[in-house]
């Protein structure tokens, strides 16, 4: 169990690593397009994240509805750092396809 959390601080300092290095490296492309590069990661990442909490409401109801067993919820912490390599893969792709 300790090298899965150490696994977890690892992946997500490497997303947090990136993503400051690709934000830093966003300014020399120019305002307008670093601004809808920023912005079109973040709507991707925040459309996922709304589809998993709507996935995770259905499944509490449907458990705590129509079965025996309680619902339990999600690990804050994995879904931080789901969220993150979210993010930092949707940044990078969206450099690539519009940064050149």
């Amino acid at each position: 169990m300790n090298w899965l959390v150490g696994l977890f601080f690892i992946v997500l300092a490497i997303s947090i690593f990136l993503i400051v290095i690709t934000l830093g490296s966003l300014p020399k492309l120019g305002d307008e397009r670093t601004i809808y590069i920023k912005m079109k990661a973040q709507s991707y990442t925040f459309t996922v994240v709304i589809g998993v909490v709507l996935l995770e409401i259905i499944e509490s109801i449907y458990l705590t509805a129509w079965t025996d067993s309680s619902y339990e919820g999600m690990n804050p912490f994995s879904f931080l750092v789901a969220i993150s390599v979210i993010y930092v893969i949707s940044l990078l792709l969206s450099k690539k396809k519009y940064g050149g």
